[in-house]
């Protein structure tokens, strides 16, 4: 039973731990890392037949909730990041018992990004950013002030149906963009 508790306790960690992005950018009230996994598999319904796929976003940042969220910002390589996320799923799913493995496989399948399911969840991954940062900038009153986190994603999308998506997110931030007037965000 501690096994469970301590897994519930990193699942509480995950639940409070404000993404990096926003915080570096100084967003209030901005999302934890697990509102974006809920939304990520929530979005996984978007597919007709997903099998499953809604596993893959719970699991795709559950390391943050040991390591914390690292950014290319916090100083860290990509190499690192991963050997410390990888250390902590390993640590993380053997809190799970007989579904180590489960775990571990979803989380491997998502960093190793070889599968249909893997690329999709990534695109996920991406369109959840960009759909929160023009939630940000209609909440706060600061339209196209995130724009990086939408070049971020620039051409890095590839499934169809995403793609459309982004697009129309784009076309709504352009329509509701300033027209020579300050567009400096409410704080």
């Amino acid at each position: 039973m501690n096994n469970y508790i301590k897994f519930m306790e990193v699942l509480g960690n995950v639940k409070h731990l404000k993404r990096t992005g926003w915080v570096l950018r100084k967003v209030k009230d901005c999302e934890t890392v697990s509102g974006h996994m809920y939304r990520m598999a929530m979005m996984s319904f978007f597919l007709e037949d997903s099998h499953g796929l809604d596993r893959i976003p719970l699991v795709h940042d559950l390391a943050e909730g040991i390591v914390g969220d690292i950014t290319p910002y916090c100083g860290i390589s990509r190499e690192e990041k991963l050997l410390k996320e990888f250390s902590a799923m390993t640590d993380i799913a053997s809190l799970l018992g007989p579904n180590k493995d489960k775990i571990m496989a979803l989380f491997n399948e998502y960093e190793e990004g070889q599968t249909p399911e893997a690329k999709f969840v990534k695109d996920l991954d991406r369109l959840d950013m960009v759909m929160q940062a023009y939630e940000y900038e209609k909440r706060d009153n600061c339209p196209q002030q995130l724009q990086e986190f939408f070049d971020s994603t620039e051409n890095k999308f590839s499934h169809p149906l995403v793609v459309d998506i982004v697009n129309a997110i784009k076309q709504q931030r352009a329509n509701h963009a300033p027209t020579g007037m300050d567009n400096s965000c409410d704080k």
